[in-house]
């Protein structure tokens, strides 16, 4: 019996840090691909809020979101806070993705070809594509018809079947969720291609979320840039 009793103790001990070393695996681990930058938890305007109150133990203002610009080759967030903040850097060509609206939930890449894009005359001619595929999956550039002939300015909120958003919004639970299967690819103006994948808003970029007040937006994100030049985007 005491033999049992040890065995039991053991095997009781092992499933004990098992369990404890699966909840405290990075989550952004598994993103890595030796290749793709990883964004963890880039900080959007935590500052404001759509209605009174805040999240995330966070105080919060009921106000606009303030826009900020990302750069894809140093990781450089630029904040747009006043219209002459806006006026002077949406006029630059060295930023790649816009994030504005609320919760800096709808992104722009930085297209100066298309009106209503806030880069619109600018020269910049950022191209961007939606391929219904997982990150690792897309291995190769759409052609540059496609990309010439794309119409997409900005993508948020899924509304239907056809939308080329990037997560769904509970209108119940007002929760977020990042849909999976989605890459945006991008022509960027110089030339060269990358792809984006959106995964998290939400603060430590947690599997699932069912608590409002968990600290948003937190952006986590993975993209790779080309810089051969060639259409190859194998990653993995």
């Amino acid at each position: 019996m005491n033999s049992l009793f040890k065995i039991g103790c053991y095997i009781c001990i092992c499933l004990l840090f098992a369990s404890c070393n699966k909840e405290n695996v990075d989550p952004n681990k598994q993103l890595e691909d030796g290749i793709s930058t990883i964004i963890s938890d880039l900080a959007g305007d935590v500052e404001a809020h759509v209605g009174s109150g805040g999240t995330g133990g966070e105080v919060k203002e009921q106000r606009d979101f303030h826009t900020f610009l990302f750069r894809f080759s140093d990781q450089k967030q630029t904040w747009l806070k006043t219209a002459a903040d806006s006026s002077t850097s949406f006029a630059k060509k060295d930023w790649d993705l816009a994030f504005s609206n609320q919760y800096n939930s709808m992104l722009y890449v930085n297209d100066g070809t298309m009106k209503g894009n806030p880069a619109y005359g600018n020269g910049s001619k950022h191209k961007v594509l939606l391929v219904r595929k997982n990150y690792d999956q897309v291995l190769t550039a759409p052609t540059d018809a496609e990309f010439d002939s794309s119409s997409i300015n900005a993508f948020g909120m899924i509304t239907d079947e056809y939308s080329q958003g990037w997560f769904n919004y509970d209108l119940t639970s007002h929760l977020v969720k990042v849909m999976p299967g989605l890459t945006y690819v991008i022509r960027l103006s110089n030339g060269k291609y990358a792809k984006l994948q959106m995964i998290n808003v939400y603060k430590g970029n947690p599997p699932a979320v069912t608590d409002i007040t968990w600290a948003a937006p937190y952006f986590t994100f993975k993209y790779f840039v080309q810089e051969d030049g060639s259409k190859n985007l194998k990653t993995k």
